[in-house]
């Protein structure tokens, strides 16, 4: 037999939780500046949470520059006619949950895409109007009105930053 004693580490639920810190605070930190409020995030439930809240219908024209649309499309992600918006806005109404949670995911993949080119905001401003087969020939564009369709567009951008097809 060996003579050489083979140490196991022990669990150390301290230094577990400190790692988990760590972890946590260098997750992504998503930022929403809108009617002169920030609102970040950094996990899923701190999500819901803005959710629950609601964001300003302001947040629309912020996403809308950051894809470089014209509000009046970014409103039919919405379902939301332009009077309504322009009142809403002026009242510095909040959106529903629904509403705050596609604004929250735009965000998100607003910048995982850019991310994703290499901080080239104009490349994935473009590749964002293009039709792409992995998309069924749709432009990821098109496919932001719904939570299936943004979950596809990160799929995709998922499988560029790894190098497969999209």
């Amino acid at each position: 037999m060996s003579s050489e004693v083979t140490r196991r580490r022990v669990f150390d639920a301290k230094e577990s939780i400190v790692r988990a810190k760590v972890a946590r605070d260098s997750d992504p930190k998503w930022r929403l500046e809108s009617e002169g409020n920030e609102y970040t995030w950094t996990s899923k439930l701190e999500r819901v949470n803005l959710i629950r809240t609601g964001v300003p219908y302001a947040s629309i024209d912020v996403i809308s520059k950051r894809i470089n649309v014209p509000v009046k499309e970014v409103l039919h992600i919405f379902g939301l006619p332009q009077t309504t918006y322009n009142k809403k806005r002026r009242e510095k109404s909040l959106l529903n949950g629904r509403d705050s949670e596609v604004v929250l995911l735009l965000t998100e993949l607003i910048d995982y895409g850019v991310e994703v080119f290499n901080d080239e905001e104009d490349k994935f401003l473009r590749w964002m109007k293009k039709q792409n087969y992995s998309l069924g020939d749709n432009s990821p564009e098109s496919l932001l009105d719904s939570f299936t369709g943004i979950q596809e567009v990160r799929n995709c951008l998922n499988r560029i930053e790894y190098g497969n097809l999209a």
